[in-house]
């Protein structure tokens, strides 16, 4: 069977051909059974007969099935099956609509807002984090690897070359030098043992390219570009872009050191530091207030009743204290935000098109259930007066103890119960 004239993969429909990579090429299905577009991707016969790399190739390219395919998150590619119909080979997966990857963001004349890049490199770090606790190293994390859907999100795909670290590793390709050179770690590059750490290098140098259109280890040939990756620090990211603030380069750093043991030791870390910089980028500079006001004042709310002094440190320290004048907006109805706003000063008002539906005092909180759930804003909420919140991001907490942590969904939880029963009660009168 020729893949010119592919009508049919076992009860896939072939519709046509979107794509063309090394590993495969890639056809716009459709399964009939799910009523759902697909992506097929077809392993090219040629390689697949080749008497000396034929079967490498194919462990590669069923490799991407077999770890990915144990994978389910919002921004790595989803597969739904892989099979062989006849002599081909081929993998379906998510269709993502789009059909540009973050190559297209990483020009000096298309660059992306950088809190756009800020969230970006984020969700590849949930994802990465995620991945990386199913005990699947990517180990091609680039820019042709993350596609950009027709909304601005981001998918993680190309697993032919990951590696399980845990159960069936021996299944996957083998340790060694593989992976694109120019996005490797020092640890690829001499062939060491890898971890994690080195899908969060490789995304270092991604965001590198994000944020400043160049590459860090911008070398003539490849001899230069290993002297480069293992011996020099890349240039300092803002000659190229002067308005990128202290905590991205920060954070940028610390994310493409050679030294393992100062580098990001997981996803999550690097998410939560970036989580910290996207707030800074998004709003305007606060009235500086010591860290021990901001405690004394928060352990005063009812929320915290209960809290040891240590655990309500650690809320401080994690949340972000934030200041508001009359009439701003805090949140905005129809906006998608993962936050949880705990009032510390002064009272808000909670409105729906345009309505005021009711005022929230000091030590109320709002956002529920968009911390819950990451849905989008049902109410808009506007400050009354001035006004002080401590906002407590979702992948933020995760970071405080085990014991603050269940203390505080405790409370969240007992709130969350509480008004809905007050809504309930509500709806109930009105009919």
């Amino acid at each position: 069977m020729s893949t010119e004239v592919l009508e049919r993969l076992g009860k896939y429909q072939v519709l046509r051909e979107i794509g063309r990579g090394s590993m495969g090429t890639v056809y716009l299905g459709y399964d009939p059974y799910a009523d759902r577009q697909v992506a097929i991707k077809v392993a090219h016969a040629e390689q697949l007969n080749d008497e000396e790399g034929g079967e490498r190739y194919r462990k590669m390219f069923f490799n991407e099935a077999h770890t990915a395919g144990r994978l389910t998150h919002p921004n790595i590619i989803g597969i739904y099956d892989a099979g062989v119909d006849g002599e081909i080979c081929y993998i379906v997966m998510e269709l993502v609509e789009g059909g540009q990857t973050l190559k297209t963001f990483c020009k000096p004349d298309t660059l992306a807002p950088l809190e756009k890049v800020v969230e970006m490199i984020f969700k590849m770090a949930k994802a990465l984090d995620y991945a990386h606790k199913q005990g699947v190293i990517h180990r091609d994390i680039k820019p042709t690897n993350i596609l950009v859907t027709a909304s601005g999100d981001v998918k993680l795909g190309d697993f032919s070359i990951a590696h399980l670290t845990k159960m069936d590793s021996t299944k996957t390709m083998p340790l060694g030098l593989v992976g694109s050179p120019r996005y490797m770690s020092p640890e690829q590059i001499t062939e060491d043992y890898i971890t994690n750490q080195t899908d969060l290098f490789s995304l270092g140098i991604v965001m590198y390219e994000l944020l400043s259109g160049k590459h860090p280890f911008a070398a003539e040939n490849f001899s230069r570009l290993v002297q480069r990756i293992l011996n020099e620090d890349p240039p300092d990211v803002r000659q190229f872009r002067p308005d990128i603030p202290e905590e991205l380069v920060r954070i940028l750093n610390k994310a493409l050191t050679k030294d393992r043991a100062a580098r990001y030791q997981m996803g999550m870390d690097l998410a939560s530091d970036l989580s910290r910089a996207f707030d800074s980028l998004l709003e305007a500079p606060q009235e500086n207030i010591s860290e021990q006001e901001q405690f004394v004042a928060v352990k005063q709310l009812d929320f915290f009743d209960g809290f040891p002094d240590a655990e309500v440190w650690e809320i401080v320290r994690a949340g972000k204290w934030q200041d508001y004048r009359s009439g701003d907006q805090i949140i905005v109805e129809g906006e998608l935000d993962d936050s949880f706003y705990i009032i510390v000063h002064g009272e808000v008002a909670v409105q729906k098109g345009g309505r005021e539906l009711r005022a929230l005092p000091a030590g109320d909180c709002f956002g529920e259930m968009g911390y819950l759930a990451k849905t989008k804003r049902t109410a808009t909420i506007v400050a009354k007066g001035p006004t002080s919140l401590l906002k407590v991001n979702s992948t933020v907490i995760t970071q405080v103890s085990l014991n603050c942590q269940v203390r505080f969904l405790k409370v969240f939880l007992r709130t969350l119960i509480h008004r809905l029963s007050v809504t309930t009660e509500k709806m109930s009168q009105e009919f």
